[in-house]
């Protein structure tokens, strides 16, 4: 009998540009662009294997699955499966937990640059006409910040966080961290970090970018009180995980000068709600979750999906979670 593979929701991970062959060879493979909650069951039924992304998993959903022996999160964040439950299911759990470093520590970069550089709103006003009758041959609409001799701080110095901060390097900034679980001198490879505590982070850093896992103890770990420990020329970046952040206490820091500004890639409902306070707050950039979005990025994950779905079936599952 020929297993039944179903991705619920691959339209993100491929639009169209990378193909789904690698899964092909496993089996009968069913791609679904978006799975609504009432039709996962549906859609899932007799499947062996299930690949999602957004779309929830729950204890109840698996009870009704009695095909289903793998599910491969694509994705790094797998909080949209009840691993528990699949644990007691005898249901093996994947993700994909690297595939998008560089991408993501570039975009963060990008925010950074537009931030404090401000090339967007130059080059507007260019187009519409500025420079053109401008009385000088140059001229500035905001302020424009060098990085060299600044501090980042980075709060997870993981596998992102350490890109992120060789690029800051490279551009002559100080690098302090915080993490609960620091990695040792090889881990770090020459980088020069100095560890801080998380309040002494935001106290220092002229540019603090978050790459923590969201956990009970880090959800709002950016909030008012952090906030008003900050520089008022600081800029926060984030492109981990949206509930890091107090969407008010942000907005109203914003709104208060209190922090100079803000580059945020994620949001903690997404899409977010058109009352979303950030979406209105001056100085801040938002990105529609795309950090991890280039095509290399993304065919890194597919071919870290097939060859889990791979390991799996030689017996020495790869990337387990739960």
């Amino acid at each position: 009998m020929v297993d039944r593979i179903v991705v619920l929701d691959g339209y993100t991970l491929n639009p169209g540009d990378i193909s789904w062959s690698g899964l092909e060879e496993f089996g009968d493979l069913v791609v679904h662009d978006r799975t609504p909650d009432d039709e996962t069951l549906t859609r899932a039924a007799g499947a062996r294997f299930l690949l999602t992304n957004k779309v929830p998993l729950s204890d109840a959903t698996m009870e009704q699955l009695p095909d289903l022996q793998y599910v491969g999160v694509l994705a790094t964040g797998y909080n949209v499966v009840d691993v528990e439950a699949a644990k007691r299911r005898g249901i093996v759990v994947t993700n994909v937990p690297t595939y998008g470093t560089d991408s993501v520590a570039q975009h963060a970069t990008a925010l950074l640059l537009e931030l404090v550089r401000q090339p967007a709103l130059h080059a507007a006003a260019v187009r519409e006409g500025a420079w053109s009758t401008s009385v000088d041959w140059c001229f500035s609409l905001a302020p424009i910040t060098e990085l060299s001799g600044k501090t980042l701080g980075i709060v997870g110095i993981g596998r992102i966080g350490r890109a992120l901060a060789r690029i800051g390097a490279a551009m002559g900034m100080s690098i302090i961290a915080h993490d609960e679980y620091p990695p040792d001198a090889e881990t770090l490879a020459g980088l020069e970090v100095e560890f801080v505590e998380m309040d002494d982070l935001f106290r220092q850093a002229d540019v603090i970018s978050l790459h923590c896992p969201l956990t009970p103890a880090t959800e709002h770990l950016v909030n008012a009180e952090r906030l008003a420990l900050v520089k008022p020329t600081a800029v926060l970046l984030n492109t981990s995980r949206g509930p890091l952040v107090d969407n008010q206490a942000l907005a109203d820091a914003l709104e208060a000068g209190a922090i100079a500004g803000a580059g945020l890639d994620v949001l903690d409902v997404e899409p977010p709600p058109i009352d979303n306070p950030l979406l209105q707050a001056p100085n801040c950039i938002i990105t529609p979750h795309v950090a991890w979005y280039a095509q290399a990025s993304r065919q890194r994950l597919m071919n870290i999906a097939v060859e889990n779905v791979r390991a799996f079936l030689a017996g020495a599952p790869e990337n387990t979670v739960g």
